[in-house]
């Protein structure tokens, strides 16, 4: 593997000596090379094929080095998760040498599961180019063919024309932000729904409704809240409708724009219906509001690209947000929203080896896994199946209420306390499956399941939550 490497850095290197129409993205030599040494890394990882139990010799020292990592940035890990670099599909090897279910991607970056050969290979060519890091001041063709892309989706059912790229999803929704604000200053209030998450920055997290993500901030007190979709009460869309009315009433003229998730995701992974937004982006559209999708966690996951297509939303939006599967930020807009010069901008856009990669995921994506029939849907009535037959037989009323969309999907355990769900969590990852809480009463368990899973993964996956459900708190 190590000479493979050499001569791939030494066939670039040679090439560099002229810089007469070098493209190493076509380079044949090159990219056999790359293609060589991929699957040399492939075939060291047939091995992570299933769930594995740590290896007693490794222990110590991994726990080691978690100890390490909670003393240099402040606070423990929240799994005992420290990565080989190793992994395959789904699967995951740790440094106690235990392989773990990955159902959880880095929260949603993963749509692939780990060491995808095509992945690794766009990623190694990304990194064979000049620069590590690109910015919107001097792009590389990585950037032009990712925009080109993201633009071409988008504008298939949409008036979205532009895209600017960004470090992570919270930075892209900054971005909306001050497009929203710029087009319709001096509008300075946000519609925003309950239980929302936005991102992290001192405005995303006004915008966040999650007390505990906010602790010692001031208050800005600029974002009007919107009630949720409830499936139990027959006046919700009526009642949310009436909110934004009213709170537009006490501050008319002052409202820059409505920004929802299409499915909350930190929320709870609940879908809602179309009809639920249509009423409000009606209003919203009347009034010059402007309409910004929150696809940070979505994109990609819903059984289309865009969650705005999987529900129909398209001709309402002004402004979309993407980050995860692409590997970096995206802020999507129309004509109308094209920013003044000087609005956004950014040193960093996103790493060439990202860029690569999210095009390569995009490309994939178009094989397949897309559309009614599709790779996802399939993966989604599978598990969703699975853990509505554990509620009827093995762990009756101890789940309840699995949904989602397409890769994003939860259940609540037991009486979906937070408490409960938390030591949950925790017991599966001991039982050899990673995943994640979301939702306020109740709290669920959540998965972002990766594209590439077979259907015998998922029914391990079942096995071992039904397992673990069973092992009880």
């Amino acid at each position: 593997m190590l000479s493979l490497f050499k001569n791939t850095l030494n066939h670039v290197a040679a090439s560099d000596e002229t810089l007469v129409g070098r493209r190493i993205d076509r380079d044949p030599a090159v990219e056999s090379l790359v293609r060589d040494l991929v699957d040399e890394v492939s075939a060291h990882n047939n091995s992570i094929d299933t769930v594995r139990g740590p290896n007693e010799s490794l222990k110590v020292q991994a726990q080691k080095k978690a100890e390490e990592i909670a003393k240099l940035r402040g606070r423990p890990l929240y799994h005992n998760y420290i990565g080989t670099g190793a992994g395959r599909g789904p699967f995951v090897e740790l440094e106690d040498g235990s392989i773990k279910l990955d159902l959880i991607n880095g929260i949603g970056i993963h749509l692939m599961g780990h060491s995808h050969p095509r992945v690794m290979q766009a990623s190694v060519r990304g990194a064979l180019s000049d620069i590590i890091m690109q910015g919107n001041l001097q792009p590389n063709n990585e950037y032009l063919h990712l925009t080109e892309k993201l633009v071409r989706i988008a504008g298939r059912r949409s008036n979205l024309k532009h895209a600017w790229f960004s470090t992570c999803g919270t930075m892209a929704n900054e971005n909306a932000l001050k497009m929203a604000r710029q087009k319709n200053s001096p509008a300075r209030f946000v519609f925003a729904m309950k239980n929302a998450f936005a991102g992290r920055s001192t405005m995303m997290a006004e915008v966040t409704d999650n007390a505990a993500y906010k602790q010692g901030l001031p208050e800005y007190n600029e974002v009007l809240r919107i009630p949720n979709y409830d499936k139990r009460d027959p006046q919700s869309i009526e009642k949310a409708l009436r909110a934004m009315k009213e709170q537009y009433a006490q501050h008319e003229k002052d409202v820059s724009c409505f920004v929802f998730e299409p499915m909350l995701g930190e929320g709870g992974f609940v879908p809602t219906p179309r009809e639920f937004y249509i009423p409000m982006l009606e209003f919203c559209k009347q009034n010059k509001i402007a309409v910004w999708a929150d696809e940070v966690q979505t994109f990609a996951r819903t059984g289309e690209f865009f969650a705005f297509e999987t529900m129909d939303l398209g001709q309402y939006m002004d402004i979309v947000t993407i980050a995860k599967t692409v590997q970096l930020g995206a802020t999507l807009y129309t004509e109308e929203y094209n920013p003044k010069p000087g609005l956004i901008a950014g040193t960093f856009s996103g790493g060439t080896s990202s860029m690569a990669a999210g095009l390569e995921i995009l490309n994939m994506l178009e094989e397949g896994y897309l559309g009614p029939n599709g790779r996802i849907q399939q993966i989604h009535q599978r598990f969703i199946d699975g853990l509505n037959k554990l509620n009827e037989t093995t762990c009756k009323d101890l789940t309840r209420d699995a949904g989602g969309m397409g890769l994003m999907i939860a259940f609540t355990p037991f009486d979906g306390k937070k408490e409960q769900v938390e030591a949950l969590v925790k017991k599966l990852f001991a039982n050899g499956l990673i995943a994640f809480s979301c939702g306020k009463d109740p709290v669920r368990i959540r998965f972002l399941v990766p594209a590439i899973i077979q259907d015998s993964e998922i029914d391990l996956a079942l096995q071992i939550v039904e397992k673990t459900i069973l092992e009880g708190l």
